[in-house]
């Protein structure tokens, strides 16, 4: 089944990669208060693509991965709806800014989960995953993006009609 093959898998990582890579070029524009026109649509698009096709693994029950979709795609539709249906209009910008950081967070958290489960040297630091390492780690992405997301949302100005 193409589904379960490595090379899906592959090419659902790739577009995860993608869409966190695209995702900071995107945070880093609305740190500066930049309209995120240039890399969003990259970060948008990998970042639903990485959604949809995480849901079309092999289904083995709820996991924590399924979890984490499923709040991944509740977050993205308002994201998506805020730039390509409203363009960032009034309080959709900020909606759009909330949603954006979350959504690079979120690809984040799995980020450092798969990290953490893939390379030996930080399996070790963390076998069971509820380790301090891995704590630690988690909560300093968790602290970076609380502090990005507040400056970008102080820095966000909406568009007006």
């Amino acid at each position: 089944m193409i589904f379960g093959s490595a090379a899906f898998g592959l090419f659902h990582v790739a577009l995860s990669f993608v869409g966190i890579a695209a995702g900071f070029a995107v945070l880093a524009g609305l740190l500066r208060g930049d309209r995120p026109d240039g890399w969003t649509h990259a970060f948008l698009v990998t970042t639903a693509a990485t959604s949809v096709t995480g849901f079309l693994f092999p289904f083995n029950g709820f996991t924590p991965g399924i979890g984490t979709g499923v709040v991944a795609t509740l977050v993205l539709i308002p994201t998506l709806l805020a730039f390509y249906r409203f363009d960032l209009e009034g309080r959709w910008q900020r909606t759009y800014v909330i949603g954006a950081v979350i959504s690079l967070y979120l690809n984040t958290f799995v980020l450092v989960v798969q990290s953490f489960l893939k390379f030996p040297q930080l399996r070790e630091l963390a076998p069971s995953g509820n380790e301090p390492p891995f704590a630690i780690v988690q909560g300093l992405v968790l602290i970076f993006f609380v502090y990005a997301g507040y400056r970008a949302v102080k820095r966000s100005r909406p568009v007006t009609a």
